[in-house]
This record gives structure tokens, sequence and C-alpha cells, in this order.
């Protein structure tokens, strides 16, 4: 095997474990995968056609792309156009529409929730039942962390939940997977490494993710406990 695909087998466990656990892709269903362009949606689309081959579990799946330009981001069509074509898989653009009373550049909490406005809409209208995010195991700590310090609230993000009455499911299949293992195979695939977002080195997001690396080889308890003290307070 090459050196993605056994970075790529070794990522399929805790995909899979993921998937199991939290019943996330059952037969017939449609998914539309949210990809920024960066490493983990790359990654994300990537495994779950390995793992749609591995399980023997039949489900549509289709790339889903917002175009930022509307605030100020990159137009990375001409990139992932051509990537996606070498997928195999079905793709599909989507254009950040912003409100008259909407200021740039948009802070970390309205870019979010526009960004996800658009993906709602798309897949519904593309017909999906299930919209998966790239969200990785130091994704769900520095949440818990966030939460934690600035909310005092003991919650992360969960790795299924049902909107609009159970139309749409948000499903989280990297959840169980450490960010560290995903850039290893983001530079074994040749994806590129650069921010996306002209905040993510500064946001509170990435503070907690350096505070987290200061633990050095204590981050993986830590990641474990602040999962499961979060699984425990939301009952899930």
């Amino acid at each position: 095997m090459s050196n993605p695909d056994r970075i790529a087998f070794f990522l399929l466990k805790p995909v899979a474990r993921a998937c199991k656990e939290f019943d996330l892709l059952t037969e017939g269903d449609r998914v539309a995968v949210a990809v920024s362009g960066g490493k983990d949606s790359r990654a994300l689309l990537q495994l779950l056609l390995r793992y749609r081959r591995k399980a023997g579990c039949h489900y549509d799946l289709l790339a889903l792309h917002v175009v930022g330009t509307a605030a100020g981001f990159p137009d990375l069509r001409p990139e992932l156009g051509p990537w996606f074509q070498a997928q195999g898989v079905e793709h599909h653009f989507t254009l950040l529409e912003l409100g008259p009373d909407e200021s740039l550049p948009l802070n970390c909490f309205r870019c979010s929730w526009n960004r996800r406005k658009a993906l709602f809409t798309a897949a519904v209208e593309l017909g999906c039942n299930k919209l998966a995010f790239g969200h990785n195991a130091d994704d769900a700590a520095s949440t818990t962390l966030l939460n934690l310090l600035f909310t005092g609230k003991l919650e992360t993000m969960a790795p299924r939940v049902e909107f609009f009455t159970g139309s749409v499911t948000v499903i989280r299949p990297l959840i169980y997977v450490p960010e560290k293992e995903l850039a290893y195979y983001g530079r074994a695939a040749g994806f590129p490494d650069h921010p996306l977002c002209p905040q993510g080195l500064t946001s509170k997001r990435a503070q907690m993710k350096a505070l987290l690396r200061q633990f050095g080889r204590d981050q993986k308890q830590i990641r474990a406990n602040l999962w499961r003290a979060a699984r425990q307070t939301m009952g899930f």
C-alpha cells in the first residue's frame, strides 16, 4: 500500500467506531459532505468513500462546497472542481449569500452561521438526509473547553444531531480522529496546507487548541476525559 493508503487504513478504524457507535450511516442515505477545501474535510470525503467500500453499506455521497467570495474568501472552485472529479464523486457549489445588514469582515459566529445556512439549504434542495462535517477529536475537546470557560456549560460537539424534525441529520464521522493524524494523512495525500480562515490562528478555538498542545503527551488522556465528561452531561 502507498503511504496515504496505509494511513487511511488506520484512520478508518476510529471512523468505523464512530459510525457504528452513533449509527451515523445507514443503507440508502444520501450524504452531503461539507468540503471547505482544508485537510479535514478533504480527508473526510476520501475516508467515507473508502468506508463505503469496506463496510458494504450503500449510501450516496456528494461533495458540497460553499463559495465564500461574498465574505472576502478566495474562490476555490478552480482548485476543487478538478479534485472532486478525480475522486469520482458528485459535487456541487453553493454561493454564500449575505444580507444587506451584514458588514465585513464577518466575525466567527456570523461566518459560521451563514455558511451553515447555505449548507443546510443546499443539502435539502439536493435531497440529502445527512450532512457530514469534518470536525475531529481536537475540535470536540476545544469546543468543550470553550463552552466550559466562556459559558460555564460542560458541552461538546454531538456526533449526530437531527434538524428540521429529522429531515436532515448532521454527522461527524471524524469525531474520534486526532487532528495530528489527519494532518499526517493530508501531507501524504498532497492536500494544500494553508489556513482557509483569516482568523483561524487567532480565534478562541485556536487558543484552546494551543492550550491543549501545551500538555504534550497528556493530550490524548485529556481529550478522552473531556469527551467522557461532556457525554455524561449531554447524555449521548
